[in-house]
């Protein structure tokens, strides 16, 4: 499924305590307690996955003394995030909430979630998960303050029949890639769409290039949007651009969907929850998709972008941390949970050991029955695992698209835009007295 189209959350720094504004990496403030409750308890969790009722059923038919409400809403840029901090201000928010990855620091930031760090299941499972995971739910620290979910490594669908038919190899580098996409404009084509909205995608392009946008040593933030390894991502793209070989559909749109139902795109470099996205969006093409690699920044590598992803949190205020880690710990590491989250709404799991579940194993028939999962499995284990959010994506993300958008219609550049991107991001974080490192 698609976790993140932009990560919302609007600062509300003003109204709520921000007991460590730097709080994030580097953190050395002691974890809360983290002891059992005298007897049964009751879990609220809200989160936004389809079909969860079902499994958090299972969990409870085998825990009578730890039973779990769940509740369901939008996803977090449709107003869950919002409800938490309104809920965690006025101290009656849920136990467990769903939150994605690059929403966490805005998190932790403002206070908002439990260090678990002092739950020895959860410090036992650390091993358990895809490196560059956990360390989205640590920050860098040494407190935990998420069970990782799932993810979104990065892989190449391509229109297998197509490119046969055209006679272009699937590209293996960037520099193919560009090479395939003139080939393709001179049958009729664009290789692919280029998102003026999806960031998160860009990010992803820039993540798998070894960049970073942010860093943070415990007392300050950095913002690095305009970074050199961004910047050639950016122009790299903007070559593209420039020289008409990629569309510019408005993602998630009838006009997106068409585009790839239609032929007119060939790729898609995507998470795999893209997988769904376009067996949806593109029907009439059943079984003439497959599934690559994504293209290396430099021939002979093998590093993966991630796009998406979702932790289980524990949130401030919670009476009960170790029932809540208790369940998060089971919903993201059994086996049977995790089979359960993954036929419920295609879930991809974050521990080492989901990536092998039976059910991903199976070779997918909108696919030409290739077993697109063990792709993606291999991608998992490539992402680099330090990539660093900041404390304010939403914002970050919306500056960013700004420009995105102009440079799609040839107005302004896409390095520009991350220039724009990086001045607004410092500023809002000035604004709402973040530390921001010289």
């Amino acid at each position: 499924m698609k976790h993140i189209t932009t990560v919302a959350l609007t600062a509300l720094v003003s109204s709520l305590t921000l007991a460590a504004c730097s709080s994030g990496a580097g953190s050395t403030e002691a974890a809360p307690e983290c002891a059992p409750a005298d007897g049964p308890v009751t879990l609220e969790f809200t989160t936004w996955i389809p079909g969860i009722e079902d499994v958090v059923a299972i969990w409870n038919d085998a825990n009578p003394d730890i039973q779990v409400e769940v509740q369901t809403g939008p996803n977090g840029n449709g107003g869950t995030y919002q409800n938490f901090f309104n809920q965690i201000e006025a101290g009656n928010a849920p136990d467990l909430g769903q939150i994605e990855y690059d929403a966490i620091p805005n998190f932790r930031v403002q206070g908002g979630l439990v260090d678990l760090s002092g739950c020895e299941e959860v410090m036992a499972a650390k091993d358990d998960f895809v490196d560059w995971t956990w360390s989205q739910v640590t920050l860098g620290s040494e407190g935990v303050y998420g069970i990782p979910q799932d993810s979104g490594p990065m892989a190449l669908f391509y229109r297998k029949d197509l490119f046969e038919k055209a006679g272009i190899e699937v590209p293996t580098t960037w520099d193919e890639y560009r090479a395939a996409a003139e080939k393709v404009r001179a049958e009729g084509g664009y290789i692919t769409n280029f998102s003026q909205t999806d960031i998160n995608q860009f990010a992803g392009f820039v993540w798998q290039a070894g960049g970073q946008w942010f860093g943070n040593d415990g007392d300050a933030w950095s913002v690095e949007l305009a970074s050199d390894t961004s910047v050639d991502v950016a122009d790299y793209w903007q070559g593209l651009l420039d020289d008409d070989l990629v569309a510019t559909h408005p993602a998630w749109t009838d006009e997106w969907n068409n585009a790839y139902n239609s032929g007119e795109v060939w790729t898609w470099v995507s998470a795999v929850w893209g997988a769904n996205s376009i067996a949806s969006g593109a029907p009439d093409t059943a079984g003439s998709w497959a599934v690559a690699p994504a293209p290396q920044w430099n021939e002979g590598d093998e590093a993966a972008g991630n796009w998406g992803g979702s932790s289980t949190a524990v949130l401030t205020g919670s009476d009960h941390p170790y029932e809540a880690a208790k369940f998060a710990l089971w919903l993201n590491t059994s086996e049977e949970a995790l089979t359960a989250l993954n036929a419920a709404a295609n879930l991809y799991p974050a521990t080492k050991a989901g990536l092998e579940l039976p059910a991903l194993k199976e070779g997918v028939d909108f696919y030409g029955g290739q077993a697109i999962y063990d792709v993606f499995a291999d991608a998992a284990q490539q992402v680099v695992p330090d990539f660093t959010w900041g404390p304010t994506m939403t914002q970050t993300y919306s500056d960013v698209a700004d420009g995105f958008k102009s440079a799609a219609t040839g107005a302004g550049t896409l390095a520009e835009a991350l220039e724009s991107g990086q001045q607004k991001t410092i500023d809002a974080l000035e604004a709402q007295s973040i530390p921001v490192a010289e």
